[in-house]
């Protein structure tokens, strides 16, 4: 079940009413968040502006199907978990359906324990990071250091540098989750708020930064990795 204290947002899209209302009731009984759609450009519209841990996608959706929608979602960068729902029980369309950004498959008409223990496995991965450790105002790795709260920091060569508040923030979510990989997605979540998506470079350019600031050799970086397709990650 999931924490009521801090809800789990799904997003379900499913045209047909009378399944959608039903759906949407067991999942909130479950204590789900649940947020829902009827149509393909819904669900572009809406993933655009919120952040959902799970995506409950129809194939079979009017104006633009689910594999549309699944495929426009990826392009943006956004990995949030996506269950198909589908009527259709071929292999071909289940291939098709993972290969195109789907995380499961699931057919219609289906078992609802089944459905919730998807959406449940579905769910950790998608809060795969849990809650970050505690990092202090002040934090200090090799010859470096960082002030979060004063946004600089002294870097290899012992030279105080200027950090923006995104670059503060971005260095502070990361050292939290020391170890972890970061996706581009939490990055835009926690850094940048969904309402503004900027361009994978961007990214790219900070930790670019934090390279030239903290790294001996920033084209053999220890500290600061960028891991193709999915996100970033420091070790100490």
């Amino acid at each position: 079940m999931a924490d009521k204290t801090n809800k789990t947002s799904l997003l379900l899209a499913e045209d047909e009413e009378s399944l959608r209302e039903a759906l949407k009731l067991n999942l909130e009984l479950e204590g789900y968040e649940v947020t829902t759609a009827d149509n393909g450009p819904a669900v572009i519209k809406m993933v655009k502006n919120e952040y959902f841990d799970l995506i409950i996608l129809d194939i079979m959706l009017p104006e633009m199907d689910g594999i549309s929608v699944c495929e426009t979602i990826r392009m943006q960068h956004n990995d949030v978990p996506i269950l198909f729902l589908s009527a259709r029980n071929s292999g071909a369309d289940r291939v098709l359906g993972l290969r195109k950004g789907g995380d499961d498959y699931l057919t219609k008409p289906f078992n609802l324990e089944e459905l919730l223990l998807r959406i449940e496995k579905l769910v950790v991965k998608s809060k795969k990071i849990k809650e970050p450790s505690a990092v202090a105002d002040i934090y200090e790795f090799e010859n470096c250091r960082i002030d979060f709260a004063a946004h600089e920091c002294i870097d290899k060569n012992k030279k105080t540098q200027e950090l923006s508040k995104k670059e503060a923030a971005l260095l502070k979510l990361l050292v939290e989750h020391e170890g972890e990989v970061v996706s581009r997605e939490q990055i835009l979540q926690i850094v940048w708020g969904y309402n503004v998506y900027p361009t994978t470079r961007t990214i790219d350019n900070f930790i670019l930064n934090f390279r030239k600031f903290f790294e001996k050799d920033s084209r053999n970086p220890k500290h600061f990795h960028s891991i193709r397709g999915i996100g970033y990650k420091f070790t100490k």
